[in-house]
């Protein structure tokens, strides 16, 4: 417990009662607030909270009940133990007084031995609920930190793995760290843009960011004659390259199954399938269109189009800002969710930069 003096709060509409009772307190060792009504002990508490209450029944005004259960909801006095001292002996007015959430009851006229050891005996309760309290703060904390250690660390590696994915696309280059950054970004400005859209919290933008760099991770059951062919593909390369949607959603599929309640894996399912889809509906593997298309592979959808506009491949120099920015407003209504461009357009100066300080060491 704690060395300094216990504050004790008496409160009672008699002055004698108040008077004697503080005296007796102050002369054992105990900080004293002496008050005549439930009211003016109430704001008083409120301002200076007690280690404990002695409470009147029968008062002007705000009656000892009364009091007591004002105090109860209240999230700084609620766990101050009240103790009921009054004239009253009848069973009710006991039950009534517990009701109401005090924690003893001391029948006047009272014996000052009686209350102190009973006083003594809730302090102590008091101060090991504290002591538990702190510790299962501590507690709380070390699991949220241990946590959050092992998501971080699964994370990094499902990272890892689509990045091996990726991979085999020999000329990709930073191009899953700058698709998660600008999904995340674009999310963000679609929340602020949309007065709080309820789709988007912060669980959602941190899904999406986890999520989207898993949108071509399908791409390891594609042959890498087709994946790393230097020319156009032909249009049955072509098919067999539109495979990956469908391979990455059932890979993940099968993670889903193990842990259907992981908004992370279920949007990576609707990402890796549908991040090729068009708005007007001729995009694949499903060819839905407009708000069929998973919300999350709308954005993913935009943000991957742009970065691969941006980069530099052996088969093509990198777009100009300028030109991919016009290239992303033709699409809007075609290819991509207008909403999704209206916001990119707003927002394209943090996709510049973006850009430019995750570039790739080949552009």
């Amino acid at each position: 417990m704690n060395d300094s003096p216990a504050k004790i709060m008496v409160v009672d509409d008699t002055p004698e009662n108040l008077k004697l009772l503080s005296s007796l307190l102050k002369q054992n060792g105990y900080k004293v607030f002496a008050l005549p009504r439930g009211d003016l002990a109430l704001e008083a508490a409120l301002q200076n909270p007690p280690d404990l209450i002695l409470l009147d029944i029968n008062m002007p005004g705000l009656n000892g009940y009364e009091t007591c259960r004002l105090m109860k909801k209240d999230p700084v006095l609620k766990s101050i133990p009240i103790i009921f001292i009054s004239a009253l002996n009848q069973t009710i007015d006991k039950v009534e007084a517990f009701n109401s959430g005090g924690v003893d009851y001391i029948t006047k006229p009272f014996y000052f031995e009686e209350i102190q050891v009973r006083m003594d005996t809730h302090l102590r309760l008091r101060a090991m609920q504290r002591v538990l309290e702190e510790s299962n703060l501590i507690l709380e904390k070390r699991v949220q930190d241990q946590v959050r250690q092992i998501t971080e660390s699964q994370m990094e590696t499902i990272f890892a793995l689509a990045k091996l994915a990726e991979l085999r696309d020999l000329e990709t280059g930073r191009h899953l760290e700058r698709v998660r950054l600008l999904s995340r970004e674009m999310a963000i400005s679609l929340r602020e843009s949309s007065s709080g859209d309820k789709r988007i919290d912060d669980r959602f933008i941190e899904a999406l960011y986890q999520a989207s760099p898993l949108h071509d991770i399908g791409k390891v059951g594609i042959r890498d004659s087709v994946l790393q062919k230097p020319g156009r593909l032909t249009p049955d390369e072509f098919a067999h390259m539109k495979v990956h949607t469908v391979i990455g959603a059932e890979t993940l599929l099968l993670v889903q199954k193990r842990f259907p309640n992981n908004d992370f894996i279920k949007m990576g399912v609707e990402i890796a399938r549908s991040h090729h889809e068009w708005w007007n509906g001729t995009g694949y593997p499903d060819g839905i269109r407009e708000f069929d298309i998973p919300f999350p592979a709308r954005i993913v959808s935009l943000v991957d189009v742009y970065d691969a506009l941006r980069s530099t491949r052996h088969y093509k120099k990198g777009y100009s800002f300028s030109d991919t920015c016009d290239l992303i407003v033709q699409g809007r209504g075609i290819q991509f969710d207008p909403e999704t461009v209206d916001t990119f357009l707003r927002i394209r100066s943090a996709f510049d930069t973006i850009t430019r300080d995750f570039s790739d060491l080949s552009d």
